[in-house]
C-alpha cells in the first residue's frame, strides 16, 4: 500500500533491457481444431494446448517462453506429495476471531450491523458500555435488529418494539397481555465479542467456547512510544482478493505511483522472498527489492485474514525502531469485505505530524479506488471460470510468491470455509448472493442503516462505490470533519452574499474596498472547504480516464 509506506526504500531499479522477439516454434503454432462455440467453457486440455508466442529476454538473460517458463514461475507442485496428494488442515470457519471495527469509531447511542461472510450480526454497547453482539433478526419476525434503536440501554426492535437485554433475553412485549410471560424462546442469539488493541473482535461459533489463544495480539502495537494511524474501509470484492492484494508489493510502484512521496513507477523491479514458516494456520518470511543489500521486511500472514507486514530500523545513535503495516481483513459477504488497516511505528515522520489524520485516510481511500477496478474484475472472473487460481494465474517467483503462498493456505483449509478459491482447490458458495434493496427516494437514505449513522442524500446511500459509503459513514474522525467544512462552507457563502450586498449598498470607497475583498476572502473559504469535503467523499479517477 501506498499509504504511509516505510517498507520500500525510493531508490530506482537498473534499467530493463528487451531483445528483439524472436520467432515461436512452429509446433506452438499447431492449435487443436475444435468447433467453435461461445458458451462453452474452456477444458483444462485446450487451456494447456495454449501458448503464447512472444519471446522476451528480461535482464540476465532469464526469457519466457517454451521450456524455461519454471525460471521465473513459481512451481505448481511445489507443496504437493509424492503421488500428488495434498494436505488438509483441521479448520472451522466459525472457530475464529473476526475484526468487527475500530473501537474509537463505534457509535454509543445505534447499533451497528455487520456481516462475517454470510452471517448477519447487529452490535452495540449497553447502558454500562459493554460490547454486545447478536444475530441481527428478531426472533418475533425476522426483522432485522440492527434497525432497531437503544433505549435504556436494551436494544429495541423497531417492527413491533420487542426489547432485548445484553445477554440476549427478551424484557418486553408490548403487545403480551399483562398478565403473560414472555416466552421462553423469545430471546436472541448472541456472540462472544473482545476489544483488543483498539479493535473489536467476535468469536463466530455458538456451540464452541471462544478460544482466546486465537486472538490476535500485535506486539509492535503494544510497545511503548509507538503511534499509529487507523481506518476502515468497505470494499466490493472477496476478502481473498484482498489479501492477495495487500501481499502484493509488486503493484505498488505501478498502480499507486505518485499517489504519496514512497510510490513510484521507476522503482519497479524484480522482487526476492524467503519463506521460513508454514503452518496449517498461515505462513510467514522475508522480502526486499532485488537492489536491496538484504531482505529487509518481514510479512505474517495468520488465519483467518491478519496480515502484517513489519520491519526494523536502526537509526544513527543505535536506536531500533519499529515499523508496522497491519490489515484486518474481514470476509463481509460474497464479492464484499471490510478492511481495517494500521499504520504505525515508534517513530514517527516529521513529515507525517504536519498532515491531519483525515489526509491520510482520504489518501487510503484514494489508493483503494486506484487498486478498485482490477480487484472487481478478477472477483468476477473467478466466479465466472469456476476454476482454481492455478488454471488462470501466471505468478512470478520475483512478485507473486506469497500470492501463491496464500492460495496453496486455502487449498488446506478451504474445506472448513463457506467458499474458497484455492490454488488447486476451490468450492463455490451453495447459496447465491443476496442483494438488498431499500424503497426508493427520500425513504432510501433513511433506511440505511448499515452503517448506523447515516444520512439524507444520495451521497449517503448504500453505494460499495462510493468513497463516503465505503469509510465515511464508518469513521467519526472523517463524518466530524465532513460536518464541519460543511457548515463552515455554508457560514463562507453567508458571509460573501453579506459583504457583496454591503459592498453595493455603502457609498464610501474604502468600505466598499474592505467589504469586495472580504467577499473574495469568504470566496476562497468556500472553495478551500469544498475542496475538503469533495477530498473526503469523491472518488479517485485516473486522469487518462477523465472526460
Amino acid at each position: 500500500m501506498a499509504l504511509l509506506r516505510p517498507f520500500i526504500s525510493p531508490s530506482p531499479p537498473p534499467p530493463l533491457s528487451f531483445s528483439p522477439p524472436k520467432p515461436p516454434p512452429s509446433s506452438l503454432l499447431s492449435l487443436p481444431q475444435l468447433p467453435f462455440n461461445p458458451h462453452h467453457k474452456l477444458t483444462q486440455s485446450w487451456r494447456d494446448s495454449i501458448r503464447c508466442c512472444t519471446v522476451a529476454e528480461i535482464r540476465d538473460g532469464v526469457t519466457i517462453g517454451g521450456g524455461d517458463d519454471q525460471e521465473v514461475l513459481v512451481d505448481p507442485t511445489s507443496q504437493e506429495g509424492p503421488g500428488g496428494e495434498r494436505h488438509m488442515a483441521k479448520y472451522n470457519w466459525r472457530e475464529e476471531w473476526y475484526p468487527l471495527y475500530l473501537t474509537k469509531d463505534l457509535t454509543e447511542d445505534a447499533p451497528l450491523g455487520l456481516t462475517v461472510f454470510d452471517k448477519q450480526i447487529v452490535l452495540y454497547r449497553d447502558a454500562n458500555a459493554i460490547l454486545r453482539c447478536y444475530e441481527d433478526r428478531c426472533p418475533h419476525r425476522l426483522a432485522k435488529l440492527s434497525e432497531g434503536q437503544l433505549v435504556d440501554g436494551r436494544l429495541e426492535c423497531l417492527y413491533h418494539g420487542w426489547q432485548f437485554d445484553g445477554e440476549g433475553k427478551c424484557v418486553k412485549i408490548p403487545q403480551l397481555p399483562a398478565d403473560a410471560k414472555i416466552p421462553r424462546s423469545a430471546c436472541a442469539r448472541t456472540y462472544e465479542v473482545k476489544d483488543s488493541q483498539g479493535v473489536i473482535w467476535v468469536w463466530m461459533s455458538q456451540s464452541t467456547p471462544p478460544d482466546s489463544d486465537k486472538l490476535p495480539w500485535f506486539e509492535n502495537f503494544a510497545r511503548p512510544g509507538f503511534q499509529d494511524v487507523s481506518t476502515i474501509h468497505e470494499l466490493p470484492y472477496d476478502h481473498s482478493i484482498l489479501l492477495e492484494n495487500l501481499m502484493d508489493p509488486a503493484h505498488v510502484p505501478i498502480s499507486h505511483d505518485r499517489t504519496d512521496w514512497s510510490a513510484k513507477r521507476e522503482d519497479a523491479q524484480p522482487l526476492r522472498f524467503k519463506v521460513t514458516e508454514r503452518t496449517d494456520r498461515g505462513f510467514a518470511g522475508w522480502w526486499g527489492r532485488e537492489n536491496e543489500g538484504s531482505l529487509l521486511n518481514f510479512l505474517r500472514f495468520d488465519a483467518p485474514c491478519v496480515l502484517q507486514n513489519n520491519r526494523e530500523i536502526v537509526d544513527k545513535n543505535g536506536e531500533k525502531h519499529y515499523f508496522s503495516g497491519l490489515f484486518l481483513c474481514r470476509p463481509s459477504g460474497q464479492g464484499k469485505s471490510m478492511l481495517i488497516v494500521r499504520f504505525g511505528s515508534t517513530k514517527r515522520s516529521p513529515v507525517a505530524k504536519i498532515f491531519p489524520e483525515w489526509y491520510f485516510h482520504q489518501n487510503a481511500g484514494k489508493v483503494f479506488e486506484q487498486d478498485m477496478g482490477f480487484l472487481s474484475s478478477q472477483n468476477e472472473i473467478l466466479i465466472k471460470e469456476r476454476v482454481p487460481t492455478k488454471q488462470l494465474y501466471l505468478n512470478l517467483r520475483s512478485s507473486d510468491t506469497w500470492v501463491a503462498e496464500y492460495r496453496r493456505w486455502m487449498d488446506k483449509v478451504g474445506h472448513g470455509m463457506p467458499y474458497h478459491f484455492g490454488h488447486s482447490t476451490i468450492s463455490l458458495p451453495d447459496l447465491p448472493a443476496v442483494v438488498e434493496h431499500a424503497p426508493a427516494g427520500l425513504v432510501t437514505s433513511l433506511s440505511a442503516s448499515s452503517p448506523a449513522k447515516g444520512g439524507i442524500g444520495t451521497m449517503h446511500a448504500p453505494n460499495p462505490a462510493n468513497r463516503y459509503f465505503r469509510h465515511v459513514v464508518h469513521c467519526k474522525g472523517c463524518r466530524s470533519v465532513v460536518k464541519a467544512f460543511q457548515a463552515w462552507k455554508n457560514a463562507f457563502f453567508a458571509l460573501a452574499i453579506a459583504s457583496t450586498a454591503l459592498a453595493i449598498l455603502v457609498t464610501g470607497r474604502q468600505w466598499k474596498t474592505l467589504l469586495v475583498v472580504g467577499a473574495a476572502l469568504s470566496l476562497a473559504g468556500m472553495y478551500a472547504c469544498s475542496t475538503v469535503v469533495a477530498m473526503n467523499t469523491t472518488n479517485f479517477v485516473r486522469i487518462h480516464r477523465r472526460l
